[in-house]
This record gives structure tokens, sequence and C-alpha cells, in this order.
């Protein structure tokens, strides 16, 4: 069993036999439909189908939500019940209290700044001769994980002592103007703005593209009728434009905030989640993997989930209401 486990060559073998036992199913599901008539075939379809996913997702996602959920409220062996405290203590120690405040910026910040500059773009070269190659550029980044983007944008805040040559781009731009080196990843709080700076960069070229495609979407018939009336550019865009695309934007914002919550890797990266940049998924791994306290890692844990259900619900809530417009 062990060669299966750790060997290459067992791994292999492995991934062949469950991929194997993958298609297995799906041809003996398929010839179980096959079979089946009346009124009950489409619900023994979805259950032949779906099963074996809602399976996997129950075994890969439900039981260990309610594993970390349970483990919240114990201690840090997870062998005594300590209720609340450990919430309590998130909300007490300074290290927690430093993490709820970044990540509450971060959330805000984030999906905002990132949203608004993927509109700019998406506004300034729309049907522009060089969309394609305009696009293509500003989506780079999507491309880039965060610990590469991270990497990167660590080498371009970078500082060296005021006696020192600056190596990191910024500061050496910032000494050949005439100027002093800054500190742009220790010095708190703007060290944290900085390092959001870096998420939006990533994810503005995310809200370009969807953006992008809803402004294409707006009907030309109404904007022509909207110019035939005297109105300007501006409020073309504020007027037609922006509630013709609202729910793209509502699609984007959620989407960023939630990928917001989860961040990790920038900060890990950038600054070692030192210097009070530290948020709650950090916090979260610390706690966890490095004190070995499971009761107030998990906690945290479900503090980000908690904090990502009212953006899934608004998100879906929207999404419905959209539909029903539609009908």
């Amino acid at each position: 069993m062990s060669f299966l486990l750790y060997s290459k060559n067992g791994q292999l073998v492995l991934a062949i036999v469950a991929f194997a036992a993958v298609v297995a199913l799906l041809l003996l599901t398929a010839r179980l439909a096959e079979r089946l008539r009346g009124r009950g075939r489409s619900g023994v379809m979805v259950l032949l189908f779906g099963g074996p996913a809602l399976l996997l997702l129950a075994v890969g996602l439900v039981y260990p939500a309610l594993r970390t959920l349970w483990m919240s409220f114990m201690d840090a062996r997870s062998e005594t019940f300590v209720g609340w405290a450990n919430y309590a203590h998130v909300f007490v120690d300074p290290g927690g209290v430093v993490a709820l405040r970044n990540t509450l910026a971060w959330v805000v910040l984030t999906p905002l700044c990132a949203t608004a500059i993927g509109l700019v773009y998406a506004v300034l070269i729309d049907r522009s001769r060089f969309e394609s190659a305009a696009k293509s550029l500003l989506f780079l980044p999507m491309a880039i994980s965060f610990v590469g983007a991270g990497i990167i944008w660590r080498f371009v805040y970078e500082y060296r002592g005021a006696a020192q040559e600056q190596t990191g781009l910024l500061n050496a731009v910032i000494v050949w103007l005439g100027g002093d080196p800054v500190r742009f990843l220790q010095d708190s709080p703007l060290n944290t703005l900085f390092l959001i700076a870096v998420l939006v960069w990533t994810e503005a070229g995310f809200a370009m593209v969807i953006l992008s495609a809803a402004i294409k979407a707006v009907p030309q018939d109404v904007v022509e009728a909207a110019r035939l009336d005297g109105a300007n550019a501006w409020q073309l865009f504020v007027r037609i434009t922006v509630p013709s695309i609202r729910p793209s934007l509502v699609v984007v914002l959620t989407t960023i905030s939630i990928a917001t919550l989860k961040i990790f890797d920038i900060t890990r990266t950038m600054t070692g989640a030192q210097f009070d940049t530290q948020v709650l998924a950090n916090e979260m791994y610390d706690w966890s993997f490095v004190f070995g306290d499971n009761g107030i890692g998990s906690a945290m844990a479900v503090l980000i989930f908690l904090l990502v259900i009212p953006l899934v619900v608004y998100n879906v809530r929207q999404m419905a209401r959209n539909r029903a417009v539609r009908a």
C-alpha cells in the first residue's frame, strides 16, 4: 500500500485505476438510464448521474465544513469543549484584531478599485483599433498566480537602507528623481494598501473582460435614441451604460470579493504576513499549522466562511431577480 501512495509509479497506477472506475461508472449509469421507462426516469437519471458528484461533494466539502465548525468550539487539541472562547479570542487577540481590520480593508477596497479600473478599461478600449491587443495585455496578469504576482511586486517595492543602492523599481526611480527611498512594505498601515494594489492589478483584467462583453450587449438603438435626445458621453455612461450592465457589475464585485476573502498568497509571499499586514487566512494558517491550535484556527476558518455567505446569497438573489425581469 505504501508503494502505491508514495512512489511515482504507484500514483500513476492509482490514477489509471481511478479513471477507469469513473469511466466504468458512467457507462454503467448510461446503460441503466437506457433501460428505464416511465415517469420516474428523469428522477432516477438525476440520481444516477448526480449521485456520485453529490457523494464526493459531501465527503470533500460538507463533512470537512461540519468538522471545522465542531473543532471551532473545542480546545487546541480538540479534546475539551470550550464554547465561544475561540471566537472571543479572535476579537481580543491583537493579531486577530489587525487581521480583521486588514481583511475588511481588502474586501472593501479591492472589489471597488478592481471593478472601477476594469470598467474604465472596458469603456476606453471598446471598439478601438487595438482592442484585441489591449485586452490581451490587460488580461495577462490574470494568467499569473498570486505567488508569482507577489514575487514580481516584491521586487518592485523592495527597499534597502538609505545608504545602499536601491534595486527595487519604485525606489530606484524615487532616488533617481532626488527623493528618499520609501519603506513600502514595512510601514503600517500604508503597506496594506500597497499589497491591495497587487490584487487590484491582477483582478482588473478579469473585470474588464466581463464588463466589456456586457457593454457590447447594450442595445445600440437605446444609445442612439439617447444621443438624439441630446445626451453627452457622460450622461450616456451614467444613465444608459451603467444601468444596462448592472447584473455584470454585481457578478464582478461579488466574485472578486469572494476571491479577496481567501487571499493568502500575496501577503505570505511579500511580507510573510508581518508588519501588521496579516489577514484572516494568514492567521488561520498560523494558528492551525504553526502554533498547533486547531480550535482558534478553525474559528478563523468559520469566520471566513460566514463572511462569504452574504456575498453568495446576494449574488444568487440578484441572478434570480434578473431572470424574473427577463421572463
